[in-house]
């Protein structure tokens, strides 16, 4: 009778398993692919092309992923912020899948930092200055740094360190940009407890300006008043004194606000750490929501200087030579 009854149970119907599609074959438009994966369809072959080398399997298989496959699905979470469960259920592949192919891409990506973000050479040194005085009349800059806080989950080994002064946790991501927005150096090695300025100082980066300092004429950085004013590096006056100084604080804020909205379109279009490569690609491949490069001016020449050989003696000497 067991036997019997056995055969009268429903039957459990065993849970189906969807292969992801490709969505390059489906007919988006770029605007649509952008809201998904953050790249038009070019751009997105671009990547694949890119990476082929890396990211083509040698197998047979029909389910084998496609390179374009593995890029998506690493934009999809780049883009989205999303634990990979849910991209996974997005795009019909399970967990470990997206884990697997995320990992790959980023290797992949992070291969080629050298290619993508690299500090310029002295004729592009020439064009930022350029470009950069065209924006708002401040001379001789070559680049803006400022820090930005990169949300992660509480790690489990030294974890007070990872809580920022606002409360969350953390990496102080410390970036230098050019006149397009393009980042030109990146440190992401620091906890969110760390201070911009030493973030700044122990770079190499850092290093490099501070022992290979010669004179404004290599160019010079500007960051806001939470670092220190060096010789390569000038800050707003906390507490203009004259209308000179409130001229070069006005002109100072315009220019540097250039890495501040780097900021706002990088974590708008990507939302995890690490994509700062994809974000100068994106600058490169002249995607929407960056502006394209502006048109270069001639920037007056600042007078040789013979001063005291530090920060503020080197903002007192472009104030009074070129805002007064």
């Amino acid at each position: 009778m067991a036997a019997i009854a056995m055969l009268h149970l429903p039957r459990v119907r065993r849970e189906k398993h969807y292969r992801g599609f490709n969505p390059l074959d489906k007919d988006f438009s770029d605007e649509q692919l952008r809201q998904r994966y953050r790249f038009g369809r070019e751009t997105i072959e671009f990547l694949a092309n890119e990476l082929r080398g890396e990211l083509e399997r040698s197998t047979s298989k029909k389910t084998a992923l496609s390179v374009e496959q593995q890029v998506m699905i690493a934009l999809r979470f780049y883009g989205s912020g999303s634990q990979m469960q849910v991209v996974g259920d997005t795009m019909g592949y399970d967990k470990s899948t997206v884990s697997r192919v995320v990992s790959d891409v980023t290797d992949a990506l992070v291969a080629r930092k050298e290619q993508y973000i690299k500090w310029p050479t002295e004729v592009q040194k020439n064009v930022n200055k350029r470009a950069f005085y065209d924006k708002a009349g401040f001379p001789n800059i070559i680049g803006c740094v400022d820090g930005t806080h990169v949300h992660i989950q509480a790690p489990t080994e030294d974890e007070p360190a990872y809580v920022n002064r606002k409360g969350f946790h953390s990496v102080n991501v410390q970036v230098i940009c050019d006149h397009q927005g393009l980042i030109t150096n990146v440190n992401a090695k620091w906890p969110g407890s760390a201070h911009d300025a030493y973030v700044l100082r122990t770079s190499a980066i850092g290093r490099h300006l501070e022992d290979n300092y010669q004179g404004i004429e290599q160019g010079l950085l500007l960051g806001d008043s939470g670092y220190p004013c060096r010789p390569f590096l000038l800050t707003p006056y906390r507490q203009p004194a004259n209308r000179i100084q409130e001229r070069f604080n006005r002109s100072h804020c315009s220019t540097r606000s250039t890495v501040e909205r780097v900021f706002g379109v990088w974590k708008k279009r990507f939302h995890v750490l690490g994509s700062e490569i994809v974000g100068n690609i994106a600058i490169l491949r002249r995607e929407p929501d960056v502006d394209g490069e502006q048109e270069e001016d001639i920037q007056p020449v600042i007078p040789p200087y013979v001063g005291r050989q530090d920060g503020q003696g080197i903002r007192d000497h472009v104030a009074i030579n070129h805002f007064s």
